[in-house]
């Protein structure tokens, strides 16, 4: 009678099962690098969103000619210290040094912010051909990038931009256009 199963040399089982345990210690530590890699990226952004979301707002320049005159002082004293976000209200937030003037802000930990800026250069986005909507009378571009959607006041003596997250309704564009038609209206396009 003839053996079936062939024989390996003792060497050669041992070799295999060392490369077989090998290859699963192997697969097991990048499952738990992979892991701890994502939990490691995960708190980057939990980490980078709580920064957004705390202490003084840092806001970039951007011109602003008209933001120190009488009409945009007038409506950046007249915007409310809370704004109404999803049902919840969100308290005016400091901004970082220096302070762009015309600009203020809300948010809080639970909300990202949302600013106004004031007395802002015509925007480069508005066209005769540009759609425009209209929001409690005030005519307002729409322009959205990078999760943030920016709505501008194109139809006032100064032209005045609410920038806030996509998710953040539409609340803050229309207490922002009650308090605009306090300014006189005025065509997009003289």
């Amino acid at each position: 009678m003839v053996d079936e199963h062939p024989k390996f040399p003792k060497p050669v089982l041992i070799v295999a099962l060392s490369l077989s345990g090998l290859l699963a210690l192997g697969v097991i530590t990048l499952g738990l690098v992979s892991r701890f890699s994502e939990q490691q990226e995960q708190d980057a952004v939990e980490a980078a969103q709580q920064a957004r979301r705390t202490g003084p707002l840092a806001l970039p320049p951007i011109p602003s000619p008209a933001a120190s005159g009488p009409d945009c002082a007038k409506l950046l004293s007249a915007l409310p210290a809370e704004l109404e976000v999803d049902g919840a209200q969100v308290p005016r937030r400091a901004l970082a040094d220096p302070v762009p003037p015309g600009a203020i802000a809300w948010g809080d930990a639970e909300h990202d912010p949302i600013t106004v800026r004031c007395g802002l250069s015509a925007p480069a986005e508005l066209t005769p051909t540009s759609p425009l909507v209209d929001i409690s009378g005030v005519s307002w571009l729409r322009i959205t990038e990078a999760g943030n959607t920016s709505w501008l006041a194109v139809d006032r003596p100064v032209y005045v931009a609410l920038t806030a997250p996509e998710n953040s309704g539409s609340g803050p564009v229309q207490d922002l256009s009650n308090e605009l038609r306090s300014l006189p209206k005025q065509p997009v396009f003289p």
